[in-house]
Formats: C-alpha cells, structure tokens, sequence
C-alpha cells in the first residue's frame, strides 16, 4: 500500500489516484428470491461473474496506475486493534432483535474472533443457524427460520461510493437511509478511524446525521457541490452537509437538486455525472427538468438559500463557467430510457475526458466518444443487478488537481 499518497477530492474528473473498492463476496451469496428486495437487489447475482466482472474493473483502474483499495483488507487490517474490534461487534449486535441472552451469547462469541473471521461476519452476517449454541432457551432463536439472519448480510457493499465520500481532504460518512444498509457505514466508520493509512483524517460528515449518501454528492468544481435530494438523501441531509462544508471552508456554495423518488432515479449520478471538467452525461428526460436551490454562506452562521432555477444553469453560474456542457444518454427516448436503467450516466472519471462505463450502453459510449471522450469500456452484466455502475462501485480516496490547461 503506497501510503505516500495524500488523500483529498476537490472534483469529479482530476486525475485519479486512489480509489477504494469492495470486491463481491459471499454476502452476495446469501441473496434469495426471498430476500433480494428486501436487500436492494433486482435480481440474483451469480457470484463468481460479479467477481470476474470487478476484478476486470480494478484491472482497468490499475492499468490506468489508479492505486486500488479494497474495503475487505481495510476492514480486516483495521480489525487487529482491539477498538475497533469492539466496535465491529457493538455494531453487529442488535439486542433489541435478538433479545439480552442471545444478544450477549453471541457478543462473547464475535468478541473471540480473529479479524479476518469477524471481518467476514460483518461482510456477510449470520444466520440464526450459524450461531454458536447458547445456554438456556431463546424465544427469539426458536421462533426464527434457521436461514434468517442474526446478523445481517451486506451486499450494498459493493457500492462504496454511498457510504463514503471525500470532499477536500475530509471524509463524509454517510447517513445512509435504506435499512438494509444502515450498518455499513459503521464498517467505514471504524475503518477512517482505526486504520493506519486514515490516522488523524478529520470528517466533513458524521454518520449519525441527516441522511446523506455518496451518489448524490457531486463536486462539480473545486468549492462547488451538488447534493440530490430524493429517495436516499433528504433536503435537511443536504442542508445539514452544507453547513458542515461551509464551516470547514471546503466550499463556498452548495446546490440541491431535487430528483424524482424512484427506483431507476435512486441518487443524483444515476442521471447525471460528469466526464470533464465543464462536460456532464446525462439523461435527456432530465436536462430540461431539473432544477436547484443554491445554497451560500450567511450572516452569523446562516444559510442563504437561492432558487429554485433551472440546474444547468444554477451550477454553470456557481463553477464560474458559461456553460456546462451536455452529452445525452442513448440516442432516443427508448434507448435512452433504457441506458438510464443499465447506468449509462453513471460513469468514473479517471482524469478530464476519459472514463470508464458498462459496454452494454452501446449509444451512449458512441455519444461520449463523438464528443471526444475516452470510454473504457467494462463488462457488468452480473454487477449492475444491484442498480448501479462504475461511479457507484468507486470511492475515490485522492484526486490530483485539475490542470488549468483542462479547462
């Protein structure tokens, strides 16, 4: 691990140079046409694609001289201090599911595990089946499907861009709003805060706060955010990460886009992200349609809000710049509607003009390209069935600043 690498985001497309990533695992496997809903899933991965899919993915980023880093090791090498040993199991633990015996029986029994064999747990849980025999009778045990989980599993892990994010050189835990995900952001917390390459990392935002998640985070330019607001982050998330950038003076202004509260349009780089530095995909349906309160710094420790005005223009003015440039998805309405669906928008940056994107979006690569946009392509057959795509699976932990010549 190259721990010369300084960690700091001040944008969406500065080169690359750090990225964590989350290789699927057996959390994967305990996906069922029982549970997959419940767990955020359209359907039912197979497991070994996913992982021959990602393991492509992080080859790209390599290639690319992007360091990769995989929550699992991090998790695991975080794990060896005690601290956050005990803060893994406190996490695991629901005492209000399983009941005080059960509850306790089972803390003993985390307690005594080695990092990587806890760490597993909290990746990919336990089932009531699974659980070490405990003295006396348990209601709770006897009354559960011996295939239900004590302990759940987390597939959504796959996604690390929603549980964290960096703005500037802090990380944002995210409050994240599904109950099926709730528990990761304890294994990013423990991670930015026990393990060696984050020591004295300083948060722009706290996991116990509003909902936030990283997908809607966009950092349109250096100062500049924009924060959807809809299904997963709410409006007092966003006004609650705009205080806490403001007064850290990581930005100057925050934008907070209202997206509709679907499936298909879960955060804000499911429509929209960007691929240069004034250079943005996005879905046709929603150029038009989106819009933005601007929200500024103001007297007193007040928020000044502005708007709403149409988001295109909203977010040119706040970059400085005339113009965001726009780049549709698909070619028309059906196609585009499709693309949408299989995260046609929701690309990586690894630098200004050059990203990488699900081949299956076959128009809106050629659109990208057209433009002169580099696309490296990736398969994602197994790995979008959780809804979503290259920038869903990357946290970037450090960008280097754009070059004024990109501009």
């Amino acid at each position: 691990m190259e721990d010369t690498i300084t960690p700091g985001v001040d944008s969406e497309v500065g080169p690359l140079r750090s990225v964590l990533l989350h290789r699927p695992g057996n959390e994967l496997k305990r996906l069922t046409p029982r549970n997959n809903d419940q767990l955020l899933f359209d359907s039912i991965p197979w497991v070994d694609r996913a992982q021959q899919e990602h393991d492509a993915f992080a080859g790209v980023l390599k290639g690319r001289d992007v360091e990769v880093l995989l929550l699992a090791d991090l998790l695991c090498e975080s794990l060896r201090d005690a601290r956050a040993h005990a803060a893994g199991v406190h996490a695991a633990v629901d005492d209000r599911r399983l009941g005080t015996e059960l509850a306790d029986s089972l803390r003993s029994h985390l307690s005594g595990l080695d990092a990587p064999v806890l760490g597993e747990v909290l990746m990919s849980g336990m089932t009531f089946e699974e659980l070490p025999a405990s003295e006396g009778a348990s209601l709770v045990r006897k009354m559960h499907h011996p295939h239900d989980f004590a302990v759940d599993p987390l597939p959504n892990l796959l996604f690390t861009r929603d549980s964290s994010a960096w703005i500037g050189d802090r990380v944002a835990v995210s409050s994240l709003a599904m109950p099926a995900r709730r528990r990761e952001t304890a294994l990013l917390d423990l991670i930015y805060a026990y393990h060696p390459r984050f020591q004295g990392t300083a948060r722009a935002y706290g996991a116990h706060s509003a909902p936030v998640e990283g997908g809607d985070v966009l950092l349109l330019a250096p100062g500049v955010l924009a924060v959807g607001v809809g299904e997963r982050t709410t409006a007092a998330g966003a006004e609650s990460l705009a205080r806490s950038v403001f007064a850290d003076g990581l930005a100057h202004t925050v934008l907070a886009v209202p997206i509709v509260q679907t499936r298909a349009t879960m955060h804000l780089d499911t429509v929209c992200t960007m691929v240069g530095p004034d250079s943005v995909v996005m879905y046709p349906l929603a150029r038009d349609s989106l819009v933005a309160y601007t929200l500024r710094p103001g007297d007193n420790d007040t928020l000044r809000v502005d708007g709403p005005a149409p988001f295109l223009s909203a977010a040119a003015e706040a970059m400085g710049i005339d113009r965001l440039h726009v780049i549709d998805t698909g070619l028309d309405p059906v196609t585009a509607e499709r693309e949408q669906w299989d995260d046609g928008n929701n690309t990586l940056a690894l630098a200004p003009g050059v990203v990488v994107g699900y081949e299956r979006n076959m128009e809106t690569n050629a659109r990208l390209e057209e433009a002169g946009i580099e696309v490296l392509r990736i398969a994602g057959s197994e790995l979008g069935s959780g809804r979503g795509g290259p920038r869903c699976m990357s946290c970037p932990i450090a960008r280097d600043p754009i070059s004024p010549a990109t501009h």
